[in-house]
This record gives C-alpha cells, structure tokens and sequence, in this order.
C-alpha cells in the first residue's frame, strides 16, 4: 500500500472513533454576573463540550486540563472539524483525549451560550473580552471543578483570549497559545472593517434599534466582510478565476450565514473587542507562551511588525509567522491543525511539569 493512501486511511480512522466518542455537553449557568459595564444578569448560560477525563493530583487538582477557545461569531462546535481535532484529540495525537480533559466553551453571545437574540436583543448587557474570559474562569471552577490549565489556547479572538488568560490569571496555567492574533488593541484596518460592519448595522432602518422581526440588510454586509476577511488572495484568486465564479463565491457564503446568523449576535461581537489591550500586562506573563500566525492573515498582516516587538516583552515568549503556502487559509489557517501542530507538541514538551 502507498504511503498517502496510507497516511489517508489512518487519518479517517482517527476522525471515525472521535465520531463515535462524541463530545459531552452541557451548560453552565453563573448566578448575577456582574459585567465591568456595571450590568447584571441574573443567569449567564455558558455552553460546552469537553473530550476526555479530569485527571486530579493528590491534592485534588486537576492537572491534565486543556481550555480551547474559538473566534469572533464562531462557537466550540468549530473544533469538531477533521482539520481540527481530527488532527489533535486522536488517539497518539498532540492533546490525545485519552490523555487530556478538552474544554470547548462557546463564549457570551455566541453559540449556545446566552446571547442577544435569545430575547432581550439590544438590551442584552454589553460584553467585552474580559468578560467573556471571566465566565470561562468561572465554567472551569464552579461547574468542572478545574483550577489549573495545562494549556490554554485560542483562534482569532479566542488567542486575544488566550493573552488575556496569561496576565489575568498567570499562575493557572502551564502553558499559553495564541492563535491567528496580536497582543494590541484592535487598530487600523482591523478596527475600521469592524466599524463599517458596526455602523452598517446600527444605521440601517431595518434594524429598528434591535428589535426587527426579520434579519436586516446589513447582516448581508457582516456576512461580506467576513468572507472578506478571512480567506488570502491567492486562494481566492484560484477558487474564483473569474468575475462570475466570484460572485457566486460570495453569494453562496453570505447565503449559507444568512440562515443562521443575526444583526445583533454578530453586533454585540464585533463590539466586544471594546477593552481589548493586553500591552500594558504582557510582562505579568509567566507561563511559557507560543504566538503562531501566518503571513497571509488580512487581519494580523505581518508588515505591521506588531507580533514580533512585542514578544519581546513576554518572558518566556516566542513568535512563529507561518509563510504562504498552498495549505494555509489566510485568517482561517488557526483551525487547520496541520499547519501548526508540531509547534503544539514542542510547546508542550517545553512546558511538561
């Protein structure tokens, strides 16, 4: 047998008994929690799924713990993708669930998690970024028990998550990995595609200050700028080679967001990034930190020489920026495990206990 098709079978192999371990799943419901806008929800539903077992020390600590966090407008059922832990939860894999316990949380306002089109809309209380890590913190303690991290790692927002964990709570974990990120406020083009999503939505009539009955024009634009944003040049160039196959590149994309999404989920997301702005506590970082973008990333371009002068002041830091290749996704390479997965294991091996 060749070595592809048999590097092909074990693969499938791999994602059909993940399949069949299904992941567990459940809520966390976080009585009164307070937001640092002042607001308070009486019941705060934070959704998970984990994979494997906490496995405690004799002092009762659970030390095998992995928390994965996902990106803005996306969920934790997004890890449950070949690419994704096909790659990594299998059997001999890098966080092998036999071995881990692999926390996915969907974040406030995404997923299944409470969210503003559960029914209060725009009157949902405002959220940002350290929010959503403090009902992570809380998920992990109050509800599974865990109050060490052997890994925290996240994509897109889910890595501004992961520098947030490092200063935030810098004793609580062995090991950081920040995804498809920057540790600097949201600035430049990143801001200003934001905005014009922001702005799209909060002046369109349909939206009717968040209590439209049916989903307003400007989701179409969120939906765009999404697809605009994430994909590299070079694909999109070979996937549509032409003005017709473009279009219905897009249209097929929005389309397919359109069934699912909503103006004020996507709103309150694209808005949390509000107090993002790790820079001031980069050096409270004690865990050993591995930052991996690519150089094909329209949201964290790697001209702006942001990622590689502020590692610097990470003392146990380092910075990978993966080049071009016919693999990588633009914005979207952090779920494609293969890219990036032996960087994973060489974290980890740095990091063992």
């Amino acid at each position: 047998m060749r070595l592809p098709l048999l590097a092909a079978l074990c693969a499938c192999l791999l994602q059909t008994l993940l399949q069949a371990q299904a992941p567990a799943e459940g809520d966390a419901h976080l009585k009164d929690f307070r937001f640092r806008s002042g607001q308070v929800l009486p019941d705060l539903r934070i959704h998970y799924r984990t994979f494997g077992s906490p496995r405690r020390d004799a002092s009762g600590v659970v030390r095998n713990a992995v928390l994965i966090t996902h990106g803005t407008t996306g969920s934790g059922a997004q890890f449950l993708r070949p690419e994704f832990s096909g790659q990594l939860f299998g059997p001999g894999q890098p966080l092998d669930a036999a071995t881990y316990f692999i926390v996915l949380p969907d974040g406030i306002g995404h997923g299944r998690s409470s969210k503003p089109s559960d029914g209060l809309h725009a009157r949902f209380p405002r959220y940002g970024y350290a929010d959503m890590v403090e009902a992570q913190r809380r998920l992990l303690a109050e509800t599974l028990g865990v109050t060490h991290l052997r890994l925290v790692m996240g994509t897109s927002m889910g890595g501004m998550h992961t520098w947030l964990w490092g200063q935030l709570h810098p004793g609580m974990m062995d090991a950081l990995m920040p995804l498809a990120s920057l540790p600097t406020q949201i600035a430049g083009r990143n801001r200003v595609w934001r905005r014009m999503v922001i702005d799209g939505i909060r002046q369109d009539p349909q939206w009717l200050g968040g209590e439209y009955k049916t989903q307003p024009q400007s989701l179409r634009l969120a939906a765009q700028m999404l697809h605009f944003m994430g994909g590299n040049p070079v694909l999109r160039q070979a996937e549509a080679p032409t003005l017709a196959k473009a279009d219905a590149a897009i249209d097929t994309y929005v389309a397919g967001y359109l069934r699912t999404g909503d103006a004020n989920d996507v709103l309150y997301a694209l808005e949390a990034s509000w107090d993002y702005d790790p820079g001031p506590g980069l050096e409270r970082i004690q865990a050993p930190l591995l930052a991996v973008n690519t150089a094909d990333d329209l949201i964290n371009p790697p001209e702006l020489g942001i990622l590689e002068q502020e590692i610097k002041r990470v003392p146990r830091g380092r910075a990978v920026v993966l080049p071009l290749s016919p693999q990588t996704r633009g914005h979207g390479s952090h779920t494609v495990a293969a890219l990036w997965k032996d960087l994973l294991l060489e974290l980890l091996k740095q990091s063992e206990p």
